[in-house]
């Protein structure tokens, strides 16, 4: 058992270095925090959704925002597309896949961002948010796991980190990289709390 842990440790600190020497991945991260950053400057929010283990990413993103991530601080407008009573409604009435964009319908406003998570890049109810947000004006930002996808498509940044063949490795660059666009953030608006 010893040795499937350090080889589990040893898998997630290779994708961590490959990550550390994307460019266009670090170059991303920078693009996503300042799409963040104009948004709420301009007063808008931000939404996030995914499915399954990316849903809590999106829910874990979003309370970081209107929770405290590392000080105290203002809180920021954010909300992960996570309601299992519109997600209940709208699966039944228009089917899973607009779950996200019909709440994107309903909420979003030009100058919001909304933010796409799926590990394969090919999650049809997040594609279908994007279409939706990027017709009603909003910013949209993608993390995905697969180069090329068609979450690009519908993206003004997508970050893809390819993580190894499964989507844990992925999901587990996905959380580092939303922590760092929460800091990249938190550091704008309140240097003082990073002195």
């Amino acid at each position: 058992m010893h040795t499937e842990i350090e080889n589990s440790l040893n898998e997630a600190k290779t994708a961590l270095d490959n990550l550390l020497n994307n460019e266009q991945a670090l170059t991303g991260i920078k693009t996503a925090a300042e799409i963040l950053i104009s948004t709420f400057e301009n007063s808008g929010r931000v939404f996030s959704c995914g499915n399954g283990g990316s849903m809590c990413d999106a829910m874990h993103f979003a309370e970081e925002f209107t929770g405290r991530y590392r000080k105290d601080r203002r809180g920021y407008p954010a909300v992960s597309i996570s309601d299992p009573s519109h997600i209940a409604c709208v699966g039944n009435d228009y089917g899973y896949d607009f779950i996200f964009s019909r709440y994107i319908e309903s909420h979003g406003q030009k100058g919001d961002c909304l933010l796409g998570i799926s590990t394969s890049g090919t999650s049809k109810n997040v594609i279908k948010a994007q279409v939706q947000a990027k017709e009603m004006g909003l910013k949209v930002i993608s993390l995905t796991g697969r180069q090329g996808s068609e979450m690009e498509n519908y993206s003004d940044v997508c970050i893809c980190t390819p993580g190894g063949s499964f989507a844990d490795r992925v999901q587990e660059l996905h959380i580092k990289i939303l922590h760092i666009m929460i800091e990249l953030v938190e550091r704008h608006f309140h240097p003082e709390l990073y002195d």
